[in-house]
């Protein structure tokens, strides 16, 4: 047991006997923080900072995986939720809520015509296919990227486990920035397959007007067009990665940032398309919930009014720049890279000739955290990060890339460990 993290192991110990991983979350789980050099447990947050089970504080680039867009324990935010928390939160009837952040959506987003609201980005994306098949009367699906953790996606996965051969077989994965892979997709299933669903980015920007040629191949074989932006959304531009790449899409997916870690999402669209969920069935308990309605509201509001994008857009170009920097300075290309849209960009890790890339990863990780950044590779940045911040990140890296330069010149990288390395993960992304 590490004295660092002592009361984090404890507990870890104690909600692994209740909780399968100890985590809600597989992305929180023991599966990608290695014991003994990670903290297990948050307590508090505020702005860009976090404080773990043992009082270390960190600054946080991970932000709830990308849920809390303006920072933790946001003014505005909190003040629009407490307000709304004196009048309730659930009841028995419909909340105007629903309708006043609908309509801000349908100003906002450029294909939403019509809105319903869920509570993860599953939600949205289950119910997008289950309208897509609908809609077009066919049960095939072709997708790129991760989509949730629901059977038909989930199932072309490694985590199939539990989900049945029949639904597995219909979904097919296609390759980004390559159409051919998709074009393949349908000619092995004519006129089967019911709607295309895709990220409209990750780590690598669309080529060659892959995104509108994508949307083009699916309208011609009479299939739908999905854009799933549960990441993207309100993080490129505030109608999505939609509007950034002007792209629309038939319908579309948004989650995570949009309620600043609030559980809210939502399936956006044409009307003649959204309509026909007054006949599929999308339903919840907590659909209408008000508190993640009113901090959406706050959020989207402040958004608009702050030119926050503008400015995540600002620090993460610089970020990019100076982390690029660092790696050439070390001589790591062949290490370490980093990529991604400028308010949320991630360290890729490569194997080299005596180390794979999870023990460079885990020797990375074990070096960053007791200089108080938490991280697990991506730099998912929110309205709260200063400079200050984004300063003392870049002073750890400029220590912590020189470590690893040392320990794979000299061979000694495993005597560096404290713990033991990361395995090869099931990677969302």
């Amino acid at each position: 047991m590490s004295e660092r993290y002592k009361v984090s192991e404890e507990y870890l110990a104690r909600a692994l006997k209740v909780i399968p991983l100890g985590s809600q979350t597989f992305s929180k789980s023991k599966t990608q923080f290695p014991y003994g050099i990670s903290p297990y447990f948050i307590e508090r947050g505020k702005g860009s900072h976090i404080w773990d089970l043992d009082g270390n504080e960190y600054i946080d680039f991970v932000n709830a995986l990308g849920a809390v867009i303006l920072g933790y324990q946001d003014e505005d935010v909190d003040r629009a939720v407490l307000e709304q928390m004196k009048k309730g939160v659930t009841f028995s009837l419909a909340h105007s809520l629903e309708t006043e952040l609908a309509e801000l959506l349908t100003e906002m987003v450029p294909c939403a015509e019509m809105v319903r609201f869920g509570k993860n980005g599953s939600d949205a994306t289950t119910g997008a296919i289950r309208l897509a098949r609908a809609y077009t009367n066919r049960e095939h699906i072709a997708a790129c990227g991760y989509h949730g953790w629901q059977d038909w996606y989930i199932g072309t996965t490694s985590r199939c486990l539990g989900v049945p051969q029949s639904t597995r077989e219909l979904t097919h994965i296609f390759s980004y920035n390559n159409l051919d892979s998709l074009d393949e997709i349908f000619r092995q299933f004519p006129n089967q397959i019911a709607a295309v669903i895709m990220e409209p980015m990750s780590i690598e920007f669309p080529q060659d007007n892959f995104l509108e040629n994508v949307k083009q191949l699916a309208h011609k074989h009479g299939s739908l067009f999905i854009l799933d932006e549960t990441v993207t959304g309100f993080r490129f531009a505030l109608g999505g990665a939609q509007e950034y790449f002007n792209v629309i899409p038939d319908l579309a997916t948004f989650g995570k940032g949009m309620a600043n870690g609030y559980p809210l999402s939502c399936i956006v669209g044409k009307r003649e398309i959204m309509k026909l969920l007054e006949e599929v069935f999308f339903s919840f308990t907590f659909g209408g919930e008000t508190l993640s309605l009113a901090a959406a509201m706050a959020v989207l509001k402040k958004m608009k009014a702050n030119s926050v994008i503008q400015l995540l857009v600002t620090r993460g170009r610089y970020l990019l720049s100076a982390i690029q920097q660092l790696i050439d300075k070390y001589d790591l290309q062949n290490v370490i890279s980093v990529k991604g849209h400028p308010t949320k960009t991630a360290l890729i890790f490569h194997d080299t000739d005596f180390y794979n890339q999870w023990e460079v990863k885990t020797l990375w990780m074990q070096e960053i955290m007791p200089r108080g950044i938490f991280g697990i590779g991506s730099h998912t940045l929110c309205y709260a990060h200063s400079q200050g911040d984004l300063e003392c990140l870049l002073h750890v890296y400029d220590e912590v890339f020189m470590i690893i330069k040392n320990a794979i010149g000299n061979r000694n990288l495993h005597t560096k460990l404290h713990c033991d390395p990361l395995k090869p993960l099931f990677q969302v992304r």
